[in-house]
């Protein structure tokens, strides 16, 4: 059904449909493909879709994926099943465990800036291995959005103790529940103290407030102590089959299904709205973006192969060097290029030697491509 759904590129009034993808980490190969309807719920459906592609292969693999994918009906679904995937914070288990530890209790990684501690854990009534990982970069960033957060309450919450310490009450209840109004939007701090004075006006006794704010110092340890933290579960118990660091090191490639997406929603392909409105056609659409992309990757990742193998690099937009260039970049780098036919004579026009280095590590198909264009 193409109809309308949660949005991520924030565009609600459009209707939309949903495509599936599962990518090997050798290349970023799409091996699966699926259609969906555009209102789709992404927890709801990937333990199917994993079941029903592993019905199709005959080789062992691990399938990796992230938080929406890690629940309790969906993990006894992949039983049979290796995983790795992201665990959902909003877990009461795994968000204790992201504020409990102090950096001294985790171990450096063998990947820059990540530390990392593992447990065996059973949820859902799986045994599991948990790896609390954290970024020292993203904790970085973390901490300055925290800091952030604490002076912003700070300041707004002094001005709001300004403004009531200069009111004044008829009855001393109403005092006491204005003070709690304002403690129980407080996040970051605490009212202590509260001094509750009484002046007699005449025949009306009227109230007014002291207060004193504080840092939640406890609340604000746990936060710091969380940021930059996220947990990563496998349900391969063995160490010697799969040790600590590899977990890390696979679930960071899972990045390429985003490369997917990315090249298939880029508007310079032209896929990233599709101008029909029939299921059949849409299908027919998404059928053609999934070989699209299937082609595009066989033919960037056997050029990378081709240049490591040939310990060779190619210069990058930046002009540098690098053995892991973009397809999209190659064919950038051939724009501009003719093929003169005059009086019987054929000349190609600004092909450079940098052009005939790169045409060497291509696939022969794509040197035709780039010959005949």
């Amino acid at each position: 059904m193409i109809t309308q759904g949660y949005s991520r590129d924030h565009r609600p009034d459009l209707k939309q449909c949903i495509l599936d993808l599962i990518v090997s980490s050798d290349g970023d190969i799409p091996l699966f493909f699926r259609r969906a309807s555009g209102n789709e719920s992404d927890k709801a459906v990937f333990a199917h879709i994993l079941v029903e592609y592993s019905q199709q292969i005959d080789f062992e693999s691990i399938m990796v994926a992230d938080s929406a994918l890690y629940s309790e009906s969906n993990l006894k679904l992949m039983s049979n099943m290796k995983w790795i995937s992201r665990v959902p914070l909003s877990i009461k288990k795994a968000k204790i465990r992201v504020k409990a530890f102090i950096n001294k209790d985790l171990k450096a990684s063998k990947i820059k800036g990540y530390s990392y501690l593992e447990e065996k854990v059973s949820y859902g009534g799986i045994e599991q291995r948990w790896l609390l990982v954290e970024s020292a970069e993203r904790k970085k960033a973390d901490l300055n959005k925290l800091d952030k957060k604490i002076q912003e309450e700070l300041l707004k919450t002094n001005k709001q103790i300004a403004k009531l310490e200069q009111e004044e009450f008829t009855d001393e209840s109403l005092t006491e529940l204005k003070v709690k109004e304002i403690t129980t939007k407080l996040k970051y701090h605490q009212i202590s103290d509260p001094r509750i004075t009484e002046t007699n006006k005449g025949k009306t006794t009227v109230y007014r407030v002291k207060c004193k704010l504080r840092e939640n110092q406890e609340l604000i340890t746990q936060q710091q102590n969380s940021c930059g933290r996220f947990i990563l579960a496998t349900n391969i118990l063995d160490t010697q089959e799969l040790e600590s660091e590899e977990i890390l090191k696979i679930y960071k490639e899972q990045q390429s299904t985003e490369r997917g997406f990315r090249f298939i929603k880029d508007p310079l392909f032209f896929t990233d709205s599709l101008f029909v409105k029939n299921p059949q056609r849409v299908e027919t659409m998404m059928m053609l973006m999934a070989l699209c992309l299937l082609v595009y990757n066989l033919g960037q990742r056997q050029l990378r192969i081709s240049l490591k193998a040939q310990k060779s690099t190619v210069k990058n937009q930046l002009n540098k060097p690098t053995e892991s260039p973009t397809l999209r970049w190659i064919f950038q780098c051939f724009q501009g290029i003719h093929l003169l036919m005059t009086q019987g004579f054929q000349r190609i026009l600004n092909l450079t030697e940098s052009h005939c280095h790169i045409l060497q590590f291509l696939p022969a198909t794509c040197q035709k491509y780039y010959l005949l264009s």
